[in-house]
């Protein structure tokens, strides 16, 4: 079936002689375009084109367009002679193709000048804030998957929505790919709006992550994400006790199900947030034995999960999050057969409970005495209960209690993720008396059906 294609091209006074043209062009065409931007602009009258006039800004008209948008895959243009129309179809391609959700233009210009290696060296600070691979990411002429692009909330009012763009597509897991896209001369870009582009990017650096900080505990979420060491250290644990058939409680944005996943038949990721669902299923596009599943643990659909003859179920940093625990653990219990494991990782010590326990929406802590008792009261036998991360105790307790942070710092995070392997190996090796972590394997007994 062949995809819609709809053009948004935001214009100023100064650039609505350039958008008029192309305009005209798209018309003939039968193509929808939308122009969107400040003062008037010669458009030709058909039905599939519509003008937005009084819109003060690329960002603010950008959002605006998208609410008309009808096609398929969105191409945003700037409203620049130096753009050929002809590189639209290339564009394109890779999204019709299913194998990228946005594509950027990777400018080929007969020589550079100063406007240009200023956006040569933007597009360096987009691969470093972003992590990436995009030679262009800034260019003025992209196509997107449309239903990915009205995705992301833009709230940018400038022409720092070009940067602002690239951050959330990719923070969200879309894939972006490049083609070359050639022109005749360099276009032109105001200083005002590269320093725009450039306060953009280092905000989302530095004090605000790509939820524009709508949603507390995904800043931690994030931050963990890129912990690699101590993530991978978690998913080494989980691995050694799981089935083939697995249902992950609380994937939030994929950081365990992702260490999880690698051989598995079926992997089931339950999450209550949309927001993180949709991040999930871009991450996992095109892996279909993945399947995230939008639902809190209590109105989840429990027959049609034990339909899929689940062996292992999997809570990393989840079962703290749930008011009834007891209650959750019975579910559990009710969707596995005997002998199927339940493998948990959780909070302890009560006695670290602060600030950071609350921004992410913790109920409690645990010690060994009440996880064991949730989980053998209520259908399961303990295997395995073992403390962890003895090292983390102090940096929590001083985040947490002493300085009531908000989340994890960024810099200490990364200074433990570089010592989590040793602490691994050692940990293997030597009983801890006591830990900031519980970790338990507990198998389903034959009582509770």
């Amino acid at each position: 079936m062949s995809q819609s294609l709809s053009f948004v091209i935001p214009y100023t006074p100064a650039s609505a002689a350039d958008a008029s043209r192309f305009a005209h062009n798209l018309a003939a065409r039968g193509t929808e375009v939308i122009l969107a931007g400040d003062g008037p602009v010669d458009a030709p009258s058909r039905p599939h084109v519509h003008v937005l006039s009084g819109l003060s800004g690329k960002g603010a008209a950008i959002r605006a367009a998208l609410g008309r948008v009808t096609g398929d895959i969105t191409i945003l243009q700037d409203a620049d002679a130096a753009y050929s129309l002809e590189a639209c179809e290339a564009l394109c391609r890779p999204i019709r193709e299913d194998a990228a959700d946005a594509v950027f233009g990777s400018r080929r210009v007969p020589k550079l000048d100063a406007e240009q290696l200023a956006d040569k060296a933007l597009g360096h600070v987009t691969r470093f804030v972003t992590d990436v691979s995009l030679e262009d990411p800034l260019c003025g002429q992209r196509a997107f998957r449309t239903e990915a692009l009205k995705s992301v909330s833009l709230t940018s009012e400038d022409d720092s929505v070009d940067a602002e763009i690239v951050v959330k597509l990719s923070a969200q897991l879309y894939r972006l790919a490049e083609v070359p896209v050639t022109l005749d001369a360099a276009p032109r870009r105001p200083l005002g709006a590269q320093l725009a582009r450039l306060r953009t990017l280092m905000r989302y650096a530095t004090v605000q992550n790509d939820a524009d900080n709508q949603h507390e505990g995904y800043t931690t979420l994030e931050r963990m994400d890129g912990a690699n060491n101590y993530n991978a250290w978690l998913g080494q644990r989980f691995r050694e006790h799981l089935g083939r058939r697995v249902l992950e409680i609380g994937a939030g944005i994929g950081t365990i199900t992702e260490k999880l996943e690698p051989g598995l038949e079926l992997l089931i990721a339950l999450e209550v947030d949309r927001f993180y669902v949709d991040r999930l299923k871009n991450k996992f596009r095109g892996r279909p034995h993945v399947r995230p599943y939008l639902s809190d643990v209590a109105l989840a659909d429990w027959e049609s999960l034990k339909a899929e003859r689940l062996d292992t179920i999997v809570l990393s940093n989840v079962l703290e999050h749930i008011p009834d625990d007891a209650s959750a653990v019975r579910r559990f219990r009710q969707i596995l057969p005997v002998g199927g494991k339940v493998v948990v990782l959780v909070p302890a010590l009560p006695q670290l409970f602060g600030s950071i326990d609350e921004a992410v929406g913790h109920h409690r802590r645990y010690t060994p005495e009440a996880l064991r008792r949730v989980l053998e009261g209520n259908g399961f036998e303990v295997d395995t209960l073992e403390w962890m991360n003895l090292v983390g105790i102090p940096g929590w307790f001083m985040n947490s209690r002493v300085m009531r942070r908000r989340s994890v710092p960024k810099l200490q995070l990364k200074v433990y993720d570089r010592i989590a392997p040793y602490l691994a190996k050692a940990e293997s090796q030597v009983k801890l008396p006591v830990g900031m972590s519980l970790f338990a394997v507990a198998r389903a007994t034959g009582g509770a059906e």
